[in-house]
């Protein structure tokens, strides 16, 4: 049931937009928001060094745990629509908090969040709902899981239950690098979010990321797209948040996505209401493609990063307005992402050292760039008393850029990054290697 529109303040305006996040993601929402020409003004808390070069965009510095002081701040901007970006403020309830406001949220309550926030939660979830995806054990003792690890005839997949920031998965080689990743966690590497360890059957096959705009009852999916989680070539190394990624993934036909729609979208849809969970929010499928079909490797309560830089720049003017009406819960069933009929693909800086220790407070200089159909989102920077660029993060830039094929994407973004330097800069070279049919030829 639609949800009565007189509950939310500002309802017949969509001027002023408040985007919560400092990332790359966030700096890509608002990009892509403010091209609507009825928004006014698009606002960042906290944002980055990278934001106040978007047109119609500023930064503004709230505590969002002092909850009267952003409510003083909401009401004097007079914020028609609140997109949260993060994990952790969902995960912490903020979505409930302001909603309770009259305050209209992009972004799910802690109950909707916690498909991210627990990865067993979220197994038992998709057992309960007999979506596909791996068998996985929950141990909360070394002693238990040293006893499934060596019993499996494979190694497992360890991963921390809570949120880690991309950086709680590992994917080892043998029993003992397992044994070694279920006790790091145990020990405290992640904190409270390592008090649970899951261990899951390790399967096999590309990894592609599917997005639902979901309004609690409804849905409309973004463009597909193929992330790159590991930090070197050829897809070795440690996992991290993401090193680049391309949409639309070629690999997902229509038919085979209205299969994984059937199999896995609609029931999860359908046990989040069973569960009476109202979700207005983006849903992040995480899937693999198997001899067997699509299975569900993990669910995200908010864009994937580097996905939705990826993304954003392939939606039409009219994207605020379905993130406004999944807040309202007001999705008709008859939209359509009017995308472009262009391909994407994005490439990751990155701080050298990242994902574990890196140094940050480097200048970034930024020489002639390609700017037709190509983008930098800042992802971690920041700016000294000087007002020159710095680095702030382990992923410090999203170089993105969009074409007739991922050809000429890549050899945009790689020219682009070819522009850009500071010390201790790397990058991956072979994003999109799937799809680029120069790399094959090149290698």
């Amino acid at each position: 049931m639609s949800i009565k529109s007189t509950r939310f303040k500002n309802f017949n305006r969509l001027e002023n937009i408040l985007i919560i996040g400092n990332g790359g993601r966030e700096n890509s929402l608002a990009w892509a928001i403010q091209k609507n020409e009825i928004v006014k003004k698009v606002y960042l808390i906290p944002g980055n060094a990278g934001s106040e070069r978007i047109s119609k965009c500023q930064r503004i510095e709230v505590d969002i745990n002092n909850k009267n002081e952003l409510l003083e701040k909401l009401d004097f901007l007079k914020i028609d629509l609140i997109v949260i970006g993060p994990e952790i403020p969902l995960a912490n309830g903020l979505a409930d908090f302001l909603r309770k406001k009259d305050f209209k949220v992009f972004g799910p309550g802690k109950d909707g969040a916690k498909l991210e926030y627990s990865k067993s939660w979220a197994k038992e979830f998709m057992q309960d709902a007999n979506i596909p995806t791996a068998n996985f054990w929950k141990v909360n003792s070394l002693e238990e899981a040293k006893k499934i690890i060596y019993s499996s005839s494979i190694p497992l997949v360890v991963k921390a239950d809570g949120l880690a920031s991309g950086k709680g998965v590992f994917i080892p080689d043998s029993k003992e690098e397992c044994y070694r990743a279920a006790e790091l966690i145990l020990n405290g590497k992640f904190g409270e979010s390592g008090n649970f360890v899951v261990l899951e059957e390790k399967i096999h096959g590309p990894e592609v990321s599917v997005f639902a705009l979901c309004d609690g009852e409804r849905f409309i999916l973004l463009p597909t797209a193929q992330d790159h989680k590991r930090l070197k070539e050829k897809d070795k190394g440690p996992n991290t948040g993401g090193m680049g990624a391309y949409s639309p993934a070629p690999l997902l036909t229509d038919d085979y996505l209205q299969r994984i729609i059937k199999e896995i979208i609609e029931p999860t849809i359908d046990e989040l209401n069973k569960k009476k969970i109202d979700y207005k929010g983006v849903i992040y499928f995480g899937l693999m493609i198997t001899k067997y079909g699509p299975k569900v490797i993990e669910y995200n309560c908010r864009f994937g990063d580097p996905e939705c830089q990826t993304i954003m720049p392939l939606m039409d003017q009219n994207f605020v307005h379905l993130l406004e009406k999944c807040s309202m819960g007001n999705l008709t069933g008859d939209e359509r992402i009017e995308s472009s009929n262009k391909v994407s693909g994005c490439v990751i800086a990155t701080s050298t050292g990242y994902p574990y220790e890196y140094k940050t407070g480097f200048p970034i200089t930024i020489g002639k760039i390609d700017s037709i159909d190509c983008q930098i989102f800042d992802s971690g920077t920041s700016l000294n008393k000087n007002g020159e660029l710095l680095t702030d993060g382990g992923r410090v830039l999203s170089i993105v850029c969009q074409d007739k094929d991922f050809d000429k994407v890549f050899e945009k973004a790689y020219k682009n990054l070819n522009e850009i330097d500071f010390e201790g800069i790397y990058f991956r070279r072979d994003i999109g290697h799937q799809v680029r049919e120069n790399f094959f030829k090149e290698n």
